[in-house]
This record gives structure tokens, sequence and C-alpha cells, in this order.
């Protein structure tokens, strides 16, 4: 398990040790027992270069499963970890695109499975290429790992049946367009970027927060103090659910409550409005 980053910012955090800086991460590539990890929207960024030493892992390919709507299961876990040479005992960390939104979420998928050591890349990717630091085309090569088995722990996880009893507070982390129904109306075609959906709106009750008031523009996280701003209508004592359209966004501004600002009980809705939209009856509010 690597050291923690120092950085001074992260100190105000509720957890500093689930983010590195690119100046930790730069000084200790290569080092036994880190492994970084590139998580994209676009998987074929990290063919145009990535940071060196990183694997790639294709969210959509690698993380969910072939045949349904679900993450890999606890085999396919295990699996992806010995084919991709993490050890239980290593600590991970992630970044991608899109100010790490799949890299969150990956980073969830592992916290399901009980990795011990994730952490996130502040800034991710963008950050890191905006700097102009060393990237690679060179594609690691692991032996493979001893991963143990693994078991699922489906707490920070909700599934509809819940959520439709639920009386946790409920955050909608789309655009206010996608929230009002805007999005696709105007678009012209009833699609958001993300897919189509037969309904337009957000679930009743739900709150708009949009995931990027937890970032700067270059995609770093805000300072604790403008956080606590931006999520003050939330309760951190309080079960706070969070969706998006297909989970990446929820995931994101989960990794924010639980980690940054120490929420006790954060959890994401992965099924989101590409489920909720999309089922038969379902109420719907714009």
């Amino acid at each position: 398990m690597a050291d923690f980053d120092p950085n001074p910012p992260f100190q105000e955090y509720a957890h500093p040790e689930r983010l590195v800086s690119a100046p930790w991460l730069s000084a200790r590539l290569g080092v036994k027992g880190l492994r970084v990890i590139e998580v994209d929207e676009d998987s074929l960024l990290y063919d145009i270069g990535h940071i060196p030493t990183a694997t790639r892992i294709n969210f959509q390919k690698e993380l969910m499963d072939p045949t349904t709507r679900d993450l890999i299961d606890e085999q396919g876990f295990t699996e992806l970890m010995r084919d991709k040479g993490i050890e239980r005992e290593d600590t991970v960390v992630f970044y991608g695109d899109k100010s790490n939104w799949w890299a969150a979420f990956a980073l969830w998928v592992f916290e399901l499975y009980g990795h011990p050591d994730v952490r996130i890349l502040d800034g991710g990717r963008d950050a890191w290429m905006s700097e102009e630091r060393d990237t690679s085309f060179m594609v690691p090569d692991f032996p493979v790992s001893s991963y143990p088995e693994v078991t699922l722990d489906d707490t920070a996880r909700i599934f509809v049946e819940e959520l439709r009893g639920a009386s946790a507070n409920l955050v909608d982390t789309r655009s206010p367009e996608e929230y009002g129904g805007e999005a696709a109306r105007t678009s012209g075609n009833g699609e958001s970027p993300y897919g189509t959906t037969m309904t337009h709106g957000h679930i009743p009750g739900a709150s708009n927060l949009e995931w990027d008031r937890a970032v700067y523009p270059n995609g770093c996280f805000r300072a604790h103090n403008e956080l606590e701003i931006n999520y003050g209508d939330l309760e951190p004592a309080t079960e706070t659910v969070l969706y998006s359209h297909v989970g990446a966004q929820a995931a994101h501004t989960w990794f924010v409550l639980k980690y940054l600002l120490g929420f006790s009980s954060a959890r994401v809705y992965d099924g989101s409005w590409a489920e909720w939209g999309n089922m038969i009856r379902m109420p719907v509010e714009r």
C-alpha cells in the first residue's frame, strides 16, 4: 500500500487518502504495489498517449456484464483483476476523461468488491495532459496475479425496487436541461448524449445538483469549503441516492459526497434515467 499524498488542499477533505495529485503520482510511477488505471468514456484515448505504466479498463466491455445490463459478477471481477495483474494489496489510482466520470464509476465498482486502497487522480486525464506531463504509447504487461475470490457488497448501490419505497434524499446529477426534460425535446431526435429514453424529465421528488458543481473548469475537485456550499442543501447523516443517465456522473458525485465531504450514507442508482425513463408506468416530473 502506497503512502498518502500530503498535498495541503487535500487535507481539508474528509478522506484525503482517496486523492492523489499529478506531482505525487509522477514521482511514484513504476513503484511496486502502485497500479494506475485509465478508464475513459472514449476508450480509444488511451491509444494516443497515456500515463506511463497505466493499464486501460474499458468500462463497457470489462466492468459490465456482456449479457444483462449489470456489473460483472464476483467471478468476473476476480478474473479481471488476475488478468490485469492487480493484487489485492495494490494501491489502485484511477483517472480518465470527462473530469473522471468513468474513473469514479470504476472506483465505485472496485469498492463494491472490497478492494482496500482505491484513489482518484485529481483532475484526471485532461489535467495531466494540460500540464504536459510524460505520456507513453507502451502497453504494460503485468503477470497474472493471485487476486482472491471476492464477495459483492451492495451497500453503496440501490435498485429500482428499493428506490421506489425509499425515503432517502434523491439527487439527479444530470444537467438542468435533462432534469427538466428539455434537452431531449430540443434536440429533435428524442435522444440524450447517452442514448434514447422514451420519457424525459426526472424522478419525482429528486433535486437537481449537476455533477460539475464539484469541479473547477480544469476538472480538479473544488476546495472543501466550496463543496460545502455547493452541496449545502444535503444532510451528511441522511441517506442520499444519486442518479444520472447511466450512472457515471452519479458515481462521480458519490465520490465527492462520501470521500470529500464525509457523507455517511451515499448510494448510487446506476439503473439511473436510462432505466427509469424506459420503464412502463413510471412516474415522471418535469
